[in-house]
């Protein structure tokens, strides 16, 4: 973990005193993750997920939990969180805003068939038609702004051909944005190992601490951008027209987004390469990082800026 704050038995034996959950069977460190702290917890009641937070404040977070438990009351396989016997789902453990939500069975895959592209596909647009109807909203903190000021903040560590192709980057989208798309609820990290997959049925989405309102189709592009991508920076067809398929069969896509699928690739490219640079050039004091590979993102974007007006599209 980033930034580990240790929970023993007996802290969190009186912290679950507030919650209805039994007694305190098993309590186990999860080593993933760079965002926040997480440990398994087994009680006589289940088997549940703590979680305290490490950069979200108290302010923050509400929008996040409600988030997920309007999702589960709608059918949607992710982290139902747990109120205490206040009905509040945010508490205070070790000086830290935390939380305990439902575990989800299944696990992550590395290697993902067209068959579970296509499951992930119907499930990411189940999940934005359920979350039409969530009432609060909360524009992407890592939208537009964000990608300007951090492109600055790490553009002096980059080759001069890097911080040509990150300007021009930044440049291309301040004039073709996705703002007057279909908006709603999206993920905004949904990768691969925040799907908990049984052999071929999603068993659960986690991790939606980044969750936030913008475009739709952003969100479909992030997931393809994972989901989709050959070793070479270049999106499997296969893997590719399955998940949009599928999407589609769900949540149907609108002409300007079918012309603005390639921008959309893009962007979503350009959001990860840029947090991977500041992680790996800037990280946190006092943190611990294992920092993701920019150069991953910069290979996805060189190919999506090559491909542009051949972007594999539905079938």
């Amino acid at each position: 973990m980033s930034v580990f704050t240790r929970v023993t038995e007996a802290e969190l034996t009186a912290w679950l005193s507030d919650y209805s959950l039994g007694q305190l069977l098993q309590l186990q460190g999860i080593a993933s993750g760079i965002e926040n702290t997480n440990y398994f917890v087994t009680t006589t009641n289940g088997r549940f997920v703590l979680t305290l937070f490490e950069k979200l404040t108290q302010h923050e977070l509400p929008y996040y939990l409600n988030l997920m438990a309007h999702l589960a009351r709608h059918g949607i396989p992710c982290p139902a969180p747990v109120a205490n016997r206040s009905e509040q789902f945010l508490g205070v453990l070790n000086g830290k805003p935390a939380s305990i939500v439902s575990r989800l069975s299944g696990k992550s895959l590395i290697q993902p068939s067209s068959t579970q592209c296509a499951a992930i596909g119907s499930m990411l647009g189940e999940m934005h038609l359920a979350g039409q109807s969530f009432g609060l909203s909360l524009a992407n903190p890592r939208g537009a702004a964000w990608r300007a000021e951090t492109a600055q903040q790490v553009g002096k560590f980059l080759s001069a051909p890097d911080a040509k192709l990150l300007a021009s980057e930044i440049d291309f989208h301040r004039s073709h944005e996705l703002s007057e798309l279909p908006q709603g609820v999206i993920h905004a990290d949904l990768f691969r190992d925040n799907v908990l997959f049984d052999e071929n049925r999603v068993g659960g989405l986690i991790d939606f601490y980044f969750a936030c309102n913008d475009a739709l189709l952003y969100d479909v592009a992030i997931t393809v951008n994972d989901w989709c991508m050959g070793g070479d920076g270049a999106l499997d067809e296969a893997r590719t027209r399955a998940l949009l398929t599928a999407y589609h069969g769900v949540r149907p896509f609108t002409a300007d987004e079918a012309e603005l699928w390639p921008v959309a690739l893009r962007v979503a490219a350009l959001r990860f390469w840029i947090s991977r640079l500041f992680d790996l050039h800037l990280p946190r004091p006092g943190e611990m990082i294992h920092a993701h590979d920019p150069e991953q993102f910069k290979r996805i974007l060189q190919q999506h800026i090559a491909s542009a007006g051949n972007a594999i599209w539905l079938e």
